[in-house]
């Protein structure tokens, strides 16, 4: 769960550590995203979440699941997930990611005990709370490769990989149960879910309506309000201007655009209705915002 570039179909771009290596290693503060909230979003790449100190709600396809201190997630490739805190109180993670082909050295291998796990629709996350042998197995792997990391030792990538093999090979064990299908139409509405949000994030200049968004999953405004109350937590117009704040913020950061401008082009037709909403969202006003 990291603060990167968004792609139109709301799948994720990860900022690599050594851009050559598709490895993300870091401890991140959930103050550091706006509203402590990180936006909806999918990869290609495992994401692994320990929770340092503090506790936070995570969601996965609708799952909300709460992560308390030393508590750690494993997020399957291509779920759409997101984190937020519990009310309003820090939380410090180590978060890794990699992409499956950090293990695919092997075809056969890979072919044998990867593609069964990211291809199948289960399991959408793994969760060890508990203090048993597996969640020490699989919290100490992950510790084990934070240290790797901060060593800084030429090639520490080597024994990072080497660490993953081994760590997957406990993966794949606590998997193989899981395997058997899950529900056809929740496959469907997760699909949907993330074919109108993808929409949002394509259209949000534009003045979008309910029955835009319900129209690009090809469903009723009945329904496209329930899967987005289900896997979203959110209305659907509030989803979207969430978004469109989160836009404005980072034009409000880096740009000299007058926030009359800025609201335009987030697709607010009002100052008025954008200054409230912000307030809202963010505690300030715009120009407080961009003052600080």
């Amino acid at each position: 769960m990291i603060d990167v570039n968004i792609m139109q179909d709301a799948s994720e771009v990860i900022p690599y550590d050594n851009p050559k290596i598709p490895l993300y290693i870091q401890t991140r503060y959930l103050s550091t995203y706006p509203d402590m909230r990180a936006l909806c979003h999918w990869h290609d790449e495992i994401e692994f979440i320990y929770i340092l100190s503090g506790k936070m709600y995570y969601e996965i396809n609708g799952k909300k699941v709460l992560l308390n201190e030393k508590d750690c997630i494993m997020v399957n490739a291509r779920q759409m997930h997101y984190g937020s805190s519990v009310q309003k109180q820090e939380c410090e993670f180590l978060c890794i990611l990699f992409h499956p082909s950090l293990l695919s050295a092997s075809r056969l291998l890979y072919q044998d005990y990867v593609l069964p796990v990211i291809e199948s629709r289960t399991p959408e996350y793994l969760l060890w709370e508990s203090n048993t042998q597996k969640k020490r197995d699989v919290t100490g792997f992950l510790t084990h490769i934070a240290h790797l990391k901060e060593s800084a030792v030429s090639g520490y990538e080597l024994e990072v990989i080497g660490a993953l093999h081994a760590l997957w090979r406990r993966i794949y064990g606590y998997c193989q149960s899981l395997f058997p299908t899950d529900s056809g139409q929740e496959s469907s509405d997760i699909a949907l879910s993330k074919t109108m949000v993808s929409y949002i994030y394509q259209h949000y200049s534009d003045k979008i309506t309910l029955d835009e968004i319900a129209t690009s999953g090809n469903v009723c405004r009945s329904k496209c309000c329930a899967i987005f109350r289900r896997y979203l937590q959110q209305s659907p117009i509030d989803f979207l201007n969430a978004y469109r704040l989160r836009v404005s913020s980072s034009l409000l950061k880096n740009t000299e655009l007058d926030i009359t401008q800025i609201a335009l082009s987030c697709g607010f037709n009002h100052l008025s209705y954008f200054s409230k909403l912000f307030l809202r969202y963010y505690g300030c006003t715009p120009s407080q915002y961009r003052k600080s």
